[in-house]
Formats: structure tokens, sequence, C-alpha cells
């Protein structure tokens, strides 16, 4: 048995944590399912029956992570020599800008696509504020750093970069110069196009499938 079993659906935000997996070159094995075809103990493992879910086969032990930014943190602290970790002045940003990019602006993408507004004089009780307010913190950091760490690749770039990623793809986040160079920074690692490789094998599985 892998160390790991990782539960995904191909298209879907298992890719973030794929990434993760790759990145730490985890021994991990997938169980790969449509929204139709969950496996019959899902709800069991994950009551929310989302995707990723990751087990941590453990000394007897299987421990649940499900999130992926949790996820992938859980992955950089089980492989510290991945090298995937801040060090003590990058920990507050990696931090920041992990939480930073698992809530308000995810929030703030998902509340625009939705169509949901936020009331007049309501943006602090949000919490995320505003789209351009989420994207304008982060475009103040990248002009003047490389990662969401600082000038170095960590663990968090595998969820910050994420959003980036999907979100210049799919026209959820504007396009703008620091953005558009983060992505190009991150697609460029060997590990990303290894784990991209993977789920588009699988989509284009499903696509011939139906």
């Amino acid at each position: 048995m892998a160390e790991f079993t990782f539960y995904t659906v191909a298209m879907s935000r298992g890719q973030i944590s794929r990434w993760a997996l790759h990145e730490a070159s985890a021994d991990y094995e997938h169980v790969v399912f449509d929204w139709a075809s969950k496996p019959a103990n899902f709800a069991d493992i994950n009551p929310m029956e989302k995707v990723p879910t990751l087990v941590h086969h453990h000394e007897g032990h299987d421990h649940v992570i499900t999130e992926a930014a949790a996820i992938n943190h859980y992955l950089a602290e089980t492989h510290p020599d991945a090298g995937l970790l801040p060090d003590t002045h990058e920990k507050a940003a990696y931090f920041r800008w992990l939480f930073f990019a698992a809530g308000p602006l995810e929030q703030a993408v998902m509340s625009k696509a939705l169509g949901w507004k936020v009331p007049e004089g309501k943006s602090a009780t949000a919490g995320f504020g505003s789209l351009d307010l989420a994207l304008d913190a982060l475009d103040g950091w990248l002009k003047v750093n490389d990662f969401a760490a600082g000038n170095r690749f960590t663990m968090a770039d595998t969820y910050v970069g994420s959003q980036f990623i999907w979100g210049l793809r799919f026209g959820s986040i504007p396009e703008r110069p620091s953005f558009k160079a983060y992505v190009e920074r991150c697609t460029s690692r060997p590990k990303c196009i290894e784990a991209v490789a993977v789920d588009q094998k699988l989509i284009e599985a499903d696509a011939q499938a139906g």
C-alpha cells in the first residue's frame, strides 16, 4: 500500500493537491471518480463528499486531511526534505498568503462568479471586501516578490499559484502583469508539468469514454 491515498475528480480542485503531491515526491495512489460514481465509503471518509481528500496511512492509523490548502501544507510538513516549508523569515508571508488565497481571494472570486453582491457598506462584514481589493493586495506583493513567501518557491505556491493559474485560464481573475509572470514561474516547474500531465490524461480518458 502507498503511504497516501488521494481521492479526486480529474477536473476539480483536486488538481491543486495533485501538484503538491508531486512537489513533495509523495508515495501515493489515487482513487479517481466522477460526481455520479463516488466510492460507497467516501462519505465516511469525508462527510462533505468533496475533493480533494487525502488519507495518510501512518503507523497503523489512517489520518484524513481535507481542504486543499491544508492538504498541501500537510504534505510539506510530512516531507521536510522536499524543501517546501518556509524558513523563519518566510513563515509570516507563507501563512499570510496561503490563508488569504484560501479565504478572501477564493470567496471574492466565487462571489463574483455566482453573482453574489455584498450590500453597500457591508464589505468589511463580508471579510473579503471585494475582488478588486483582494487582487490589489496580491498584486502589490507579487510586484516585488517572485513567490508567496518571498523569492523562493514554497508549498504555499501550489495553492496560491493554482488560484491564479485557474483564474487567468477561465477569466475569473483579470490578467495583470504580476499575475501573468507569477503563473509563468509556477507552470514552468517540472513537478507542476508532471502533475498536470496526469490529470490531463484522466480528463482526456473521460472525454473519450463519454
